[in-house]
């Protein structure tokens, strides 16, 4: 007699089901706007086509929401030959270093740099160590151009496919520029961002916490591969980690277990039940790749990841007390919030997570005749008050504080004993503290 697929499982196999179909979506648009690319670095030798870097279709095929993808143009340029300068506005504390990129007075090579179009001279009484500055805002109105001219070419010579994608399209926002593209029935959205690529370790970057959840060296690693500055405002520059965390990903996917399975359930349900089928605002991939990762380190045992729900939830609750205290904290700089501080109602978008975590079985319905009555909830009152614990104290960022957020939702199964311990002696630390329930 058949084993009866577990809703998680049956949720999932849907899932998987439309992944081959958008990679190919994918494909086909990126294979469009490679070739506008191309003749941009026809038209102009100072920009690149990049081809090395997969991660947008990895990402892509992960994920449920059409939000946009970027699409990085990298500068060729030596980034190790320009000056890197402090900007005269302060930055945000522990958030991306931002900088400013000087041409040295001794420039070899960056000639190509200093024309006017790029370029911004210093004055004689700036008493700068540099020329002048290499302009992100002067940058992106040249590539905007450029873009324009190769759509228009590409279109005449028949490169690209009729209808695939039109200047039109294109629109030049704050920090990149934006061309909606036809991957077949789907439209793509890419944002263009020129990016100048750094190969030297940034000792900004804190990467220790997460080194538990991942295999020895790994870590070290794909930090060392360099970083990338791209536009921070018109005259900034700022440091991205988008491609070092998507690279941390595909090694979480690399290991036994369901991490991926987890984060791949929990943005289906969050763009279909808590975005309204991405009609309202709400968490981003971004944000639950970020979730993935704090998660995967605070649970580094493969046990952890072993069972598709109890996967899941080990994401949930990482979530909801990010949720509960208004504070992700990005993975690589901690005391930087990814969650926005306006524009999203957290309350609201808490409320939904722990409905859905209380009572998953409505959530994962792929038809009304797909399953039965929903099983009662797990919880019988909320838990917001134990989920704000490590806002009053960081020491509850730990393995343990979290095992007792799995048991409270009746999915604790580790049967190590030196965990389960320290699980019970935090939880009746909660208890006298009045931040539990029984």
């Amino acid at each position: 007699m058949a084993v009866p697929t577990s809703p998680w499982h049956h949720y999932l196999q849907a899932v998987r089901s439309r992944q081959a179909p958008r990679v190919q979506d994918f494909q086909r648009a990126e294979d469009v706007l490679l070739a506008v690319l191309e003749r941009v670095q026809a038209l102009d030798a100072r920009f690149v086509v990049d081809y090395s870097r997969d991660a947008e279709a990895f990402q892509f095929a992960l994920r449920s929401s059409d939000d946009p993808l970027d699409m990085q143009v990298p500068l060729r340029v030596d980034a190790e030959a320009l000056l890197t300068e402090e900007p005269d506005a302060p930055e945000l504390e522990d958030g991306p270093a931002r900088c400013r990129l000087g041409i040295p007075r001794e420039a070899a090579g960056l000639e190509r740099w200093m024309a006017d179009d790029v370029f911004s001279a210093a004055s004689s009484e700036d008493g700068a160590e540099g020329r002048g500055h290499l302009v992100p805002g002067k940058v992106l109105s040249v590539l905007k151009e450029l873009l324009v001219a190769a759509i228009v070419h590409c279109r005449h010579h028949s490169l690209i496919p009729p209808g695939s994608l039109s200047a039109a399209s294109l629109r030049e926002e704050q920090l990149h520029l934006s061309l909606v593209v036809s991957g077949g029935w789907r439209k793509i959205r890419f944002n263009v961002v020129p990016v100048v690529r750094k190969g030297h370790w940034e000792p900004a970057l804190e990467g220790a916490h997460l080194s538990p959840g991942f295999p020895e060296g790994s870590l070290d690693r794909i930090l060392g591969q360099g970083l990338d500055l791209v536009p921070a405002s018109a005259q900034d520059w700022s440091t991205s980690t988008d491609y070092l965390l998507t690279r941390l990903l595909q090694v979480l996917g690399s290991l036994p277990g369901h991490r991926l399975d987890g984060l791949c359930i929990l943005d289906r349900v969050s763009h279909e039940s808590w975005r309204n089928g991405g009609q309202s605002p709400g968490l981003t991939f971004s944000h639950l790749k970020a979730v993935l990762l704090w998660a995967s380190a605070l649970f580094p045992s493969p046990e952890d990841w072993a069972d598709l729900q109890g996967a899941v939830y080990r994401l949930l609750v990482v979530l909801l007390c990010c949720l509960a205290t208004q504070h992700l904290p990005h993975p690589l700089w901690p005391r930087l919030n990814l969650l926005p501080t306006s524009g999203l109602d957290l309350h609201a978008l808490y409320q939904r997570v722990e409905r859905f975590a209380s009572q998953p079985e409505a959530s994962l319905r792929l038809h009304a005749t797909h399953l039965g009555r929903c099983p009662p909830p797990r919880l019988d009152h909320g838990i917001k008050a134990l989920l704000q614990l490590p806002a009053s104290d960081p020491a509850y960022w730990a393995t343990a504080y979290f095992d007792v957020l799995l048991d409270k939702f009746q999915v604790y199964n580790i049967q190590d004993k030196e965990r389960v311990s320290a699980m019970h002696s935090i939880f009746r630390k909660t208890k006298a503290l009045g931040g539990g329930e029984s």
